[in-house]
């Protein structure tokens, strides 16, 4: 069943951003802003009293991290998801972002139509990352070299590749024709993947392993 109306949460500590996002969803058709928040413990309260389906979050709160807020409401409200709106491309907030459970992670820098595509497409359950964030993260997996990590170590060299194809961006459909394997038995090993990493989206799977890899020279 589709919503009529998008219900989203805006918590920015800068009062003249969120009057600047709420202006502009309240203009978009299907699109309301139901709640404000500017620090952790309200983004948390205001998420549990609203229900939201989309949470726009800053990485930077005055009394915390939006990724501890964005924890707390992804464990206290599973079909609401969050989007990360920060103005710093910080591979580690990126890394931290997605694994307490955030389903997109964009810049400030980002248009107005954009945000407000990215705000449909998280609140559709897709995971969404701007592509000017993770190009240094790629990076960082083509060129780095992975860290001993209980968990990785717990990876078949099937699985490895599978996940590094996954960190990558590919669907399973084209995993399964790059290593020449059934679209269901990639969805399989994914499945595998994601238990053995003990997370539970492609995305943290993804943000995982770029976390356990450095580049040379660090």
């Amino acid at each position: 069943m589709v919503k009529d109306r998008l219900r989203v949460l805006l918590v920015d500590d800068h009062e003249i951003v969120r009057d600047g996002v709420k202006s502009l969803i309240n203009a978009t058709d299907g699109m309301t802003v139901v709640a404000e928040a500017g620090s952790v413990r309200e983004a948390i309260d205001q998420a549990v009293r609203t229900k939201p389906d989309v949470v726009v979050m800053d990485v930077r709160l005055a009394d915390g991290s939006g990724i501890e807020a964005t924890r707390e409401i992804r464990a206290r409200l599973e079909e609401t998801q969050v989007l990360m709106l920060t103005s710093f491309a910080d591979d580690e907030a990126l890394f931290a972002s997605i694994m307490a459970g955030a389903a997109g992670y964009v810049l400030k820098q980002i248009r107005g139509g954009e945000l407000i595509r990215a705000i449909r497409e998280v609140g559709a359950g897709k995971s969404l990352l701007d592509p000017e964030v993770t190009r240094s993260v790629l990076e960082r997996l083509r060129k780095g070299k992975t860290m001993r990590d209980e968990k990785l170590a717990r990876l078949s060299a099937q699985e490895e590749r599978i996940l590094t194809l996954v960190a990558k961006g590919q669907t399973n459909g084209q995993i399964g024709k790059e290593l020449k394997l059934a679209e269901k038995t990639v969805k399989n090993y994914v499945s595998t993947i994601l238990s053995k990493l003990e997370v539970a989206r492609r995305a943290e799977a993804a943000a995982y392993l770029a976390r356990h890899t450095t580049t040379p020279g660090t």
